[in-house]
């Protein structure tokens, strides 16, 4: 298994999503919903595939909000999740701001604050981001980026 080193990009293609119906009643909001939340599934199966141990999905800090949390021994990975069709304009990656980085870099700061700061057996935190495109078919790629910001 080849493992995930800082500053490079890995590429996954093994999961899957049933889109669901807009004309059965479904919003375009809940589909992104649902897709969003399957996107993260299938980074955190992605994760534990490279040995992570998942700490938590949609960890809430506040107002604040951090999709993944995983860890592999001493290493903390706080994990953006970005999803795009496949006809959008931008990937994922292109997705992730200012903005964004600060405020996922803030909740990452409060979780270190509230949880690992005291924990021997932490080291260090990182900051990833992983970027799923849905094909036609429904097929997750998942195009991930070690220490993003």
């Amino acid at each position: 298994m080849d493992r995930l080193e800082t500053g490079s990009v890995k590429r996954d293609r093994s999961s899957s999503f049933e889109a669901g119906n807009a004309e059965g009643g479904e919003s375009a909001a809940a589909e992104r919903h649902r897709k969003g939340r399957a996107a993260e599934a299938a980074v955190a199966n992605f994760l534990r595939r490279e040995g992570y141990s998942i700490v938590a999905t949609n960890l809430r800090l506040g107002r604040l909000e951090l999709d993944v949390v995983a860890r592999l021994g001493p290493l903390i990975a706080v994990v953006e999740v970005r999803t795009r069709g496949a006809s959008a304009w931008t990937t994922g990656f292109g997705s992730v701001d200012g903005k964004k980085r600060r405020r996922v870099r803030r909740a990452g700061e409060r979780l270190w604050q509230r949880r690992y700061k005291h924990d021997s057996a932490v080291e260090r935190m990182r900051f990833d981001v992983a970027s799923v495109t849905w094909s036609s078919r429904g097929e997750a790629e998942i195009d991930y980026a070690i220490a993003a910001f």
